[in-house]
């Protein structure tokens, strides 16, 4: 057997630029590093070897590098992935929160945190975390409960094993998910005489599991027994490449749909077919057809409470959920029946099985009335009053085509964009499955990553900015352009109507009803052009307007801030979400909405 001789670290950059795609790419694109003590030695010399067979970029914070990272991932359809690395201890730490955010989205991301030593001689290093009960314990352990595979690096041979483990996780569609591979600092300067095969390229395929027989034979029987279904389109749509399947069997059966967050943008705005959305952020037209639903079939769903309206919206009389999922844990929930199968398999053994049965047309009346009640939400202001999100999104919306992107991830925007942005198929990007603040300007520069030819557009407010903004100056280092919308209403607007619509105080969440000693004066467009970004302070739509088509041309990111009006809300759409309120309190705003809360919740379906 021959053999060549490299350290742990080389040998894992090496086989990792060699696992390809079917396409001939490489599956891992490249790495994100920040190099502190625990991974500069080892990996940091690693990857320079290796150059530009695996690429590494730098970022300025280890969360948002994993998040542009997963933007990435979840624009290429989870077909190719990044792999981030980071010393140990706060390095490593500071990227549970995204590896939390790609499990909950099923996203294939690697996390390489540089770990403690091995021999445990110099014991406690800088930065290390005892356990005073179990040695084998450091910081990476907290990777365990949000990550999909979860391996310690602790000799050079456990690459032989640990990294095939790795991609088959990541590239397993029921499975998928972060990875973490804690590389013991020391193990990752040791050498070690591998086997030459190991570096051999391997192609690695996305399965399409086939469904059982006898589940599909149910779910057809289901189907013809339906009066009036309604199809839920999610993320798995999208991953599976399913999208042209899911309208053919939509437009062949008449059967309506709508669409998730991780779903939106699988069919374009304009099919007569698409309702928009359900539950708490949906559509009037989308929430009434979930009302009047005799079988939801959801395909590639998780069916979380925003789509449900906290298992309020699918409301008719015995109606049935048929889920079709690639993971037997999502397709079983609530009782539903389940088709464990990939999407696009699903979609068309079903609808050969169907036929030429078709279904009675739906109330396209309903969906006429909805667009046009929205045409005048997102009209521009009539008078000198702030714009609300919602007529700045009818700005993006008026600036943006088919070969637009528009992304977010928390806050006022998802919901509203959710809502009511008409966006064309592939336009939408929303990380709505952790919500998280951040995410939003990292995650541009991941998707114009993937797709450098769209027209890409972040739409954030400025609680999420003041999170995490420093990946705009990766951006403009890197010459990676995308537009930002920066909205700032002055705090956390959406989370103040939350409180307020809970009987609670407008409290701690406008700046103006938080704890201060001096006045807030932040200057957003100054902040992002000390980073390089070009800047427009826009103060009015036209004004947004005009920015956005000189955007367009740019060469790196630009910044346009608006100033917002904190209060209205969508105006339209939606349905009740569960938030508790408390049982007692002094305020009457309180008890009053405690006993709305006590009737919504027993309309809720607590089983299928």
């Amino acid at each position: 057997m021959s053999t060549i001789r490299l350290t742990a670290a080389q040998a894992m950059v090496k086989w990792l630029s060699v696992q390809m795609t079917e396409e001939g790419e490489r599956f891992i694109e490249g790495v994100w590093a920040i190099f502190g003590h625990g991974n500069v030695a080892g990996l940091g010399e690693a990857l320079h070897g290796i150059g530009q067979a695996l690429p590494t970029w730098r970022g300025q914070n280890e969360q948002t590098m994993a998040h542009t990272a997963i933007a990435y991932a979840k624009t290429m359809k989870r077909r190719r992935a990044m792999a981030v690395t980071s010393s140990i201890g706060p390095g490593a730490t500071n990227m549970v929160t995204a590896a939390a955010l790609a499990h909950v989205n099923r996203i294939p991301l690697l996390l390489i945190p540089g770990d403690v030593f091995a021999n445990r001689a110099p014991d406690p290093v800088l930065q290390q975390v005892e356990d005073f009960d179990d040695g084998t314990v450091s910081a990476n352990d907290c990777f365990r409960p949000v990550s999909r595979y979860f391996d310690r690096i602790s000799r050079p041979e456990q690459i032989l094993t640990a990294l095939p483990r790795a991609l088959r996780v990541m590239t397993d569609p029921a499975n998928c998910g972060p990875v973490t591979l804690a590389f013991c600092q020391d193990t990752q300067a040791e050498a070690y005489d591998y086997p030459v095969e190991f570096f051999e390229p391997k192609v690695w395929y996305i399965a399409r599991p086939e469904p059982d027989a006898r589940e599909l034979a149910a779910a057809v029987a289901a189907i013809k027994a339906a009066k009036k279904p309604l199809i839920v389109a999610g993320g798995g749509v999208i991953y599976s490449g399913a999208e042209d399947s899911l309208l053919a069997f939509a437009h062949q059966h008449n059967i309506p749909l709508v669409e998730t967050q991780a779903g939106k943008g699988a069919v374009d705005w304009e099919e007569p077919l698409h309702f928009g959305t359900p539950g708490v952020t949906g559509t009037a037209c989308g929430n009434k057809l979930a009302a009047e639903a005799d079988l939801v079939i959801g395909i590639g769903t998780r069916f979380a409470d925003f789509t449900t309206g906290s298992w309020t919206v699918f409301s008719a009389p015995g109606r049935k959920i048929l889920s079709i999922n690639v993971h037997g844990y999502d397709a079983s929930k609530r009782g539903a029946m389940a088709l464990v199968s990939d999407a696009k398999v699903a979609l068309e053994k079903i609808s050969a099985a169907l036929g030429g049965q078709r279904f009675a047309d739906p109330d396209f009346a309903a969906r006429d009335a909805w667009y046009a009640a929205v045409d005048g939400l997102i009209a521009p202001p009539t008078g000198n009053e702030l714009p609300s999100d919602v007529q700045v999104i009818g700005a993006v919306q008026r600036n943006t085509g088919k070969s637009s992107i528009v992304m977010s991830a928390a806050g006022t925007m998802p919901g509203a964009l959710h809502t009511i942005l008409r966006n064309a198929k592939g336009g939408y990007h929303m990380e709505y499955g952790f919500s998280c603040m951040g995410y939003e300007i990292a995650g541009a520069l991941g998707v114009k990553m993937a797709r450098p030819e769209a027209d890409v557009v972040c739409m954030l407010g400025d609680g999420s900015y003041m999170m995490a903004n420093s990946e705009l100056a990766t951006a403009v280092m890197m010459g990676v352009p995308f537009t930002v919308v920066l909205t700032d209403n002055r705090g956390f607007g959406c989370i103040n109507r939350l409180q307020k619509a809970t009987g609670g105080a407008p409290f701690n969440n406008l700046l103006r009803d938080s704890y201060h000693v001096n006045t807030a004066n932040i200057d957003f467009a100054a902040h992002a052009g000390s980073m390089g970004a070009n800047v427009v302070k826009a103060g009015s739509i036209a004004d947004l307007e005009a920015a956005m088509q000189d955007a367009k041309s740019a060469t790196i990111p630009t910044v346009i801030v608006i100033d917002t009006d904190p209060m209205p809300g969508t105006g339209a759409g939606g349905s009740w979400w569960e938030v508790a309120v408390p049982e007692v309190s002094v305020r009457a705003e309180v008890r009053m909405a405690r006993d709305g809360y006590e009737a919504a919740v027993k309309k809720q379906a607590l089983v299928n």
